[in-house]
This record gives C-alpha cells, structure tokens and sequence, in this order.
C-alpha cells in the first residue's frame, strides 16, 4: 500500500509529460533493455501509456486481448497473467529509473491496483528538516507523554498480532489461487504430502552396544539393510536396524508454509514419509514433496528425466546441462558466524493423466527454506511465472526453477532466481534408449 505522502506525489500524465515527450520516454526506456526480451512488456508500456494520454482506462480483459494474444474466452478471474505482467513491469519501470535518469523531474509509474500511467514527482528528502523535527520532538517529551506512548505501543503490538493473524490466512488464500497450485488444488484429486526422511541404523561396539547412529546414501530402507547383510558380511555385521528414521530442520519450517495453502484446496491432505511412498500413491494423488534433493529417492528418475539440470559429482551439486554450469552447495559444514552459499529447488509436472508431482527442496536447509518462502509468497510466484518467458497456460503446469541462497548459521537471508526452465514432459515416461551400435 502507498503512502499517503506518496499518493500526493502523483499527477495525470498529462499535467507532467506532454504526447511526444511520453512516446520518447517509452521508447528510451524499451531502448534500454531494462524490459528484457518478452515484447508484451513493451507492447503493454506502449498500449497503457496511450490509454493514459487519451484518458482511458483499459479492462484486464482488454490487455489480455489486445497486447498479451490471449483469446476472447479469457477468464480474468481464475487466471492472473494480465496481473502478473503489469506486477512485474511496474518493478522493471522501477529498476529504470535505479539505473538511469535518476534525476529527472517527474517519472513514470503504474499505480498499485491500477491499469493506467500516472506521473511521480521526485521527492527530495530534506535532513536537516527531519533533524529539527525529531529533535523538537525530544525537547518535549515528558514522563506524561512517554507512558502514553508506551501504552499506546503495547495495544499497537496486540492489534498488529490479531491483524497478523488474519493476513497469515489471507496469505494462504491469495497464494492458493496462484495458477502456480491450480494443478494440484482445483480439482476433486487427493493430496499427499510426502516429506524426504532418511533411514538410519544403529553400529554395535564391541561390547554389542549402540555405539553411533549411521547414515548411508545406499541405505534407504529396512530391505537395503538386510541385502547389504547378504552381500557383504563383514561390513554389515554390526549394524543393527531401530526402525528409525529422521527428517532436516528446514523441513518443519517448510510445512509451516505450505500446509496452509494446502489447506485451501478444501481437501484433505495425508501425510507420508518417501521411505512409504509407493507407486500407487503416485498415480492416485497429487504429490507434493518437501525435503532435500538427496532424498527423493521414488521421485529421482521422473524429476530429472525432463529436465535441464542433473546431479552432479554429489547431492550438493547440480548441472545445467545446456550451459554446463555447476551450482554448488557449500551450506554442508559451514564454520559458525561464516556466509554460505545453498541452492533450492522448485519443479512441478505431471505424474500421470490425473496426477501432479510439486516438489519444494533444497539440498540443504537454507535453500529448502527458501523455496518454501518462494511458493508462499504471491509477488514471488508472480517472478517464476515472468521468468518462463512463455506464454502458454500449460507452461505452469511443467517447468523447474532454481534459487541460489546465501545465508550464515543455517538461515537465509537473500536469495535470487538463476535459472528456470520449462520440463520436457515426454521424457518421463520414456524408455532409456539402447546405445546404437556402428
């Protein structure tokens, strides 16, 4: 929401630019390539930029339409592109003028809500006003007045919880009617939540007591502890199975996320661990995983199968296979108080006719964490969609992304968008071809 100091920066076009000087600006500003290299961004800045001068406000139905190609049965309330265009291109008019003509009298912007373009005067800040006047405020300032004050931010803080509360549950509504979950929550499917576990066994000292709790990458399962027992004795002579099995720390902030959003498909949602996930499972529900890369286990071949990316030398690299670029954790043992850099991943396609596969990872906590904020966040879910850089609806419904995370002492604390990709979904049922012979 704006300010109201900010909504009283804010003209008609007209009273700031005139028809010619409007028209140069937007073809500076298409020049620049701060507009990237989708032409529905120009042709939207274009087409709202002569409504605006004539005096009209364009309908959604209209710019979806007439600038982004899409077809007379449009649906403007039940798919958001148009919002999301007009979203990310008031953020590209703001990175334009961060970067150049920074000093210019009047710029442009999209009014939040609003279709139109408005002109903002430039506001000069002046400190040594903001001094005097903060430092009046400190010259008469008694004990009277700052019990009051005190009073006043305790019932603030009360409210602020209460109204917290009520945006969580509007958050989750918003989000849930992203098309970015449409494949998962608007029908009559079930969803299953599975969480990527870890099985661990027990190593018996000498004595014949639990010395340690081992974790093996081969070892997933009661069945693989008893084959390794088979195949190699003496290795597996003293491990001892507890029937136990663990799951990382940023998984519970990651159900915390998304659970609610969940929530608002109306249905209910079942749990399991991928240790239980059966193929069955994947073809009569909605799969919705939460875990590290490294525990996908079921989900492994169907992820990777499509996609652009692959493991690499370990579960804390990937590899884009169209750049060969290598995106490395280093978050596995960071020293305490040291920056570290994760990734998180996010993909989405379909496991049968009836059935989505959504998977929220990481391969270590920050970037899980990550990706988890990511698909709870509507302006977040708005960059992914833009960031495809296709216009067709079912482009939601197959495509990956990945986020490079920095972060100290497990937590995340920035984040950007490297790379996101649509998935060729005829490969993940396709039989591995045989090598061809000369």
């Amino acid at each position: 929401m704006q300010s109201s100091s900010k909504n009283q920066s804010l003209c008609g076009i007209s009273d700031a630019f005139t028809d010619e000087e409007l028209n140069a600006l937007c073809k500076r500003i298409i020049k620049s390539g701060i507009l990237g290299r989708s032409k529905h961004y120009s042709a939207l800045l274009e087409y709202i930029a002569q409504c605006s001068l004539s005096g009209k406000t364009p309908k959604e139905i209209e710019l979806a339409v007439e600038v982004l190609n899409r077809g007379e049965d449009f649906n403007v309330s039940v798919d958001s592109t148009v919002r999301v265009y007009v979203h990310q291109l008031r953020k590209k008019l703001d990175s334009y003028y961060e970067s150049y003509e920074r000093e210019v009298a009047y710029r442009i912007v999209i009014p939040k809500g609003q279709y139109t373009i408005a002109a903002q005067k430039r506001n000069v800040n002046n400190p040594i006003a903001s001094q005097d006047a903060d430092r009046g405020f400190a010259f008469t300032l008694d004990t009277g007045l700052l019990t009051t004050a005190v009073i006043l931010l305790l019932v603030n803080l009360i409210y602020m919880i209460s109204i917290n509360q009520d945006n969580s549950v509007q958050t989750s509504q918003v989000v849930a009617e992203h098309p970015v979950w449409n494949s998962v929550l608007r029908d009559e499917q079930p969803i299953l939540l599975v969480l990527g576990d870890y099985y661990i066994f027990g190593e018996l000292n000498a004595n014949g007591n639990i010395a340690r709790m081992v974790r093996e990458f081969n070892i997933n399962s009661r069945n693989d502890l008893e084959e390794l027992q088979f195949t190699d004795f003496e290795k597996a002579e003293n491990y001892l199975d507890l029937d136990l099995s663990y799951m990382p720390e940023g998984s519970a902030f990651a159900l915390a996320r998304i659970v609610p959003i969940l929530e608002e498909s109306g249905k209910s949602v079942n749990i399991t661990m991928m240790s239980d996930l059966t193929t069955a499972d994947i073809r009569e529900s909605h799969i919705v995983y939460i875990g590290y890369i490294s525990a996908l286990e079921k989900l492994t071949d169907m992820t990777f199968a499509g996609s652009g990316l692959q493991i690499g030398r370990s579960y804390d690299e990937l590899l884009n296979t169209k750049t060969e670029e290598y995106y490395t954790s280093d978050a596995g043992l960071p020293e305490e108080g040291e920056p570290f850099k994760d990734y998180g991943m996010f993909s989405t396609f379909p496991a049968s006719t009836n059935t989505q596969v959504v998977l929220i990872s990481g391969m270590r906590d920050a970037g899980l964490m990550h990706t988890a904020q990511a698909l709870s966040n509507s302006d977040a879910l708005d960059d992914l969609v833009v960031s495809i850089d296709n216009d067709t609806d079912e482009a939601l419904a197959s495509f990956e992304a990945l986020f490079e995370v920095f972060g100290v002492d497990r937590l995340n604390f920035d984040a950007n968008l490297v790379y996101a990709e649509l998935l060729d979904t005829n490969q993940i049922w396709t039989a591995p071809q045989p090598p061809q012979l000369n």
